[in-house]
C-alpha cells in the first residue's frame, strides 16, 4: 500500500475469492466445528478447517484480474461506437421503397406533386411514372407552371416606404404632444441621414478632400476643403437659423457680412487647426436644437424672417433650404469617401423642388439687374399683379410636378394663356442644377418654345447655388 494513491482503486488478491465463513449453501456467519479424524479439540483453526489439511492441497484456480481477461470475450464496459463519418467511407444512399400504384392513382397525385405536398415515396413513384407516360408528363408541366403563377417571385429587399408607413401608423395611434412642424421634417431627416454617414467613416476620412461647387454669374466656381470643413460650413450657415430662433451663434468671431460664404470663411480663419471630426458634435447638437426649438415655437414661427445677408427667407423656407444644402453636401462627402447615398424621400424632394421653383422669379430679376439676362426680356416687363409671359417647368420622376414661372417680373402672375416655353427635367437633375453641380448647358432638358426664355430660366436655376 505504501507509495500508492489512497484515492486510486487497488487489488489485494481477495476480490474474487469465496468468503471462508460461507458454506456451500450460501449461509454466512460462524459455523459449528465438526471434528475430523485428524483433528483435535485444541488444534488451531485454519481456512481449511481446524488444524488444516494433512495432505497436499489441490491447486487453486488463478485469481481473475483485469489483465487476465480472455481477449475473445466482450469487454464488461463497451467502447463508444464510432460514426461512419469518422471512417472516411461514403455515406449510404437513402433507399426509398417504390410504391406500386396504378395509373389512376398516380394521375390523381399530380396536383399534390406539383405543390410539393407528396411524401418522398409518393413523389418517387410519380416521377418514375412521368418518365414512361407522356400524357401525365404534359399534365405535370401544366400544373407546375400554374403553381408558379400562384407563387410569384418577390424581392427580398424591404419596401422603401415601410419605415414611413410604420412611423405614420405609430403617430396616428399616439400623436406626439409637441409635433415637429411639417416644414421642419425634411431638415430633421437629412441631418439624421448625414449623421449616419459620418458615423460610418474613419478618422482618416475626415480629412478626405472635398470640392464645393457653385455658380457665380455665368461661370462655375469651386473651393477645395475636407469632410470636416464641409461640416463646419453647414454648422456656420445653420447658425443663421439658430440666431433667428434665439439660440447661440456657433461663430465666435463676427464675419464681415452675414452671408453664408463670409461666415464660413470667418470660421475657417478663426480655427487654429483644420477642422477634425470634433466638429460633428456641435453640428449635430445644433441641428437637434433647431428642430426642437421650431417644434416648441409652433407652426406660427414659420413666418419669422431669416437673413442671408443679400436676401431673406421665412423660417419655413429657410429650413427647407438648409435641408436641401445638407443633402447636397452629404452627396459631396459620400462621393469623396466612396459611400452610397440616395436622394431624399419623394415627399421631401418635392418640397425642395417647390422652393427652387418659387425662387426662380427673384433669380430672374436679379440677373436682369446684373445685365445677365437676354435683352429681349426687358421689352416685356408688366406691372405687378398682371398676367405676363410664363414658362412651364415640368419635373419628372418621384417628387416631381409642374410649375408656371413668370418671366417678366417677380410680381407678375403666371398664366397658361401666356405660356411661351416648356422645360422638362428630372427631379434630381433639377436639384443638381440648382446646387451648381450641373451647368445649364449640360442639363438634359426637354425644351420647347422661346429659346431665350429657356436659357434664362436654366441659368437662373444655376444662380440659386452658393457656397
Amino acid at each position: 500500500m505504501k507509495g500508492t494513491n489512497p484515492f486510486e482503486a487497488h487489488d489485494d488478491g481477495y476480490a474474487d475469492k469465496p468468503d471462508p465463513a460461507e458454506d456451500h449453501t450460501g449461509r454466512t456467519g460462524p459455523q459449528k466445528d465438526t471434528p475430523g479424524p485428524d483433528s483435535s479439540p485444541g488444534a488451531p483453526r485454519t481456512p481449511h478447517g481446524p488444524g488444516g489439511p494433512t495432505g497436499p492441497r489441490p491447486p487453486e484456480p488463478p485469481t481473475p484480474t483485469p489483465t487476465s481477461r480472455n481477449p475473445d470475450e466482450p469487454p464488461r464496459i463497451p467502447m463508444p461506437r464510432s460514426s461512419i463519418e469518422d471512417t472516411g467511407l461514403p455515406l449510404p444512399a437513402p433507399t426509398l421503397t417504390p410504391l406500386l400504384l396504378d395509373h389512376r392513382v398516380l394521375k390523381a397525385l399530380l396536383g399534390a406533386w406539383a405543390l410539393a405536398a407528396c411524401s418522398p415515396e409518393e413523389a418517387a413513384a410519380v416521377e418514375d411514372h412521368l418518365g414512361t407516360c407522356g400524357a401525365c408528363a404534359d399534365e405535370a408541366l401544366r400544373l407546375r407552371d400554374a403553381v408558379g403563377l400562384l407563387h410569384p417571385p418577390e424581392s427580398l429587399d424591404l419596401d422603401p416606404t415601410l419605415r414611413t408607413r410604420i412611423l405614420e401608423g405609430c403617430l396616428d395611434r399616439r400623436p406626439p404632444r409637441i409635433p415637429v412642424p411639417e416644414w421642419a421634417t425634411p431638415y430633421d431627416a437629412e441631418t439624421a441621414r448625414l449623421d449616419a454617414l459620418l458615423q460610418d467613416i474613419g478618422d482618416a476620412e475626415w480629412h478626405a478632400p472635398v470640392r464645393l461647387r457653385w455658380f457665380e454669374g455665368d461661370e462655375q466656381t469651386s473651393r477645395r476643403t475636407t469632410v470636416a470643413g464641409v461640416i463646419a460650413h453647414l454648422l456656420t450657415v445653420d447658425g443663421l437659423v439658430a440666431v433667428t430662433l434665439g439660440l447661440d451663434d456657433p461663430l465666435e468671431a463676427p464675419a464681415d457680412t452675414p452671408t453664408p460664404a463670409a461666415r464660413t470663411e470667418a470660421y475657417w480663419t478663426a480655427s487654429h487647426f483644420p477642422p477634425t471630426r470634433s466638429v460633428r458634435g456641435p453640428w449635430r447638437e445644433q441641428a437637434h436644437n433647431l428642430v426642437r426649438t421650431a417644434a416648441f415655437a409652433g407652426g406660427g414661427s414659420g413666418r419669422l424672417p431669416v437673413s442671408y445677408g443679400a436676401f431673406e427667407l421665412p423660417l419655413r423656407d429657410a429650413m427647407l433650404d438648409r435641408a436641401f444644402e445638407t443633402w447636397v453636401h452629404a452627396g459631396d462627402i459620400a462621393e469623396a469617401v466612396d459611400y452610397p447615398y440616395e436622394p431624399p424621400s419623394p415627399r421631401h424632394l418635392h418640397a425642395m423642388i417647390d422652393l427652387g421653383a418659387r425662387m426662380l422669379p427673384m433669380a430672374l430679376a436679379a440677373r436682369r439687374q446684373a445685365g445677365l439676362a437676354t435683352p429681349g426680356q426687358t421689352r416685356h416687363l408688366v406691372p405687378a399683379g398682371t398676367p405676363g409671359r410664363s414658362l412651364r417647368l415640368e419635373i419628372e420622376g418621384l417628387g416631381g410636378g409642374e410649375w408656371l414661372i413668370p418671366l417678366d417680373s417677380p410680381g407678375a402672375l403666371a398664366s397658361p394663356d401666356h405660356e411661351v416655353a416648356h422645360i422638362a427635367l428630372d427631379g434630381v437633375e433639377f436639384c443638381q442644377l440648382a446646387a451648381g453641380h450641373v451647368s445649364p448647358a449640360e442639363a438634359a432638358a426637354g425644351q420647347l418654345g422661346d429659346r431665350e426664355a429657356i436659357r434664362d430660366v436654366l441659368f437662373a436655376a444655376a444662380s440659386l447655388s452658393r457656397m
